[in-house]
């Protein structure tokens, strides 16, 4: 894997941020936006927040039905990822699941690293009670939580 020396004045580079921005090891889940069309089309948008106002936004579209609409919010989730890794890591969404366990409804996403360093296969969840479909975001969030972290710490 190659590696990337970024530049002293890339706003994500170390050397240029304070200690207390160093301390923030985790992007921020800022804003979702999902659209269906009448034709039956649907697009998603995550953003993601990094520091000082950094955001990096992911994008997906394609056919709208209560499962696809779960698999374009992960694959959009997936897209912001990759663009704040600057191509550095790369996912594959292996599926996606709305279930009943527990007495609750939750979202759970199955994930392959296609490129990058970690853990080949990740799996995240998370309660689905008031929007499925924000749900698979933030289960995809859940899912690269830890190798997001390795991730920001070694760069």
């Amino acid at each position: 894997m190659a590696s990337v020396t970024p530049s002293p004045n890339d706003p994500l580079s170390p050397s240029a941020l304070s200690p207390l921005q160093l301390k923030r090891e985790r992007l921020r889940f800022t804003n979702f936006r999902f659209v269906r069309t009448p034709s039956g089309l649907c697009t998603a948008e995550v953003e993601l927040e990094w520091l000082d106002g950094v955001t990096v936004v992911g994008k997906a579209s394609g056919q709208s039905s209560p499962m696809g609409d779960l698999r374009i919010a992960a694959e959009a989730a997936l897209r912001a990822l990759e663009s704040f890794s600057g191509g550095a890591i790369e996912f594959e969404l292996a599926g996606v699941k709305a279930l009943r366990a527990f007495d609750a409804n939750i979202v759970i996403v199955a994930l392959g690293l296609r490129k990058g360093e970690g853990p080949q296969r990740l799996l995240g969840s998370y309660l689905a009670e008031r929007d499925p479909v924000r749900a698979a975001v933030i289960s995809v969030l859940n899912a690269t939580n830890r190798l997001l972290g390795n991730f920001i710490a070694t760069r």
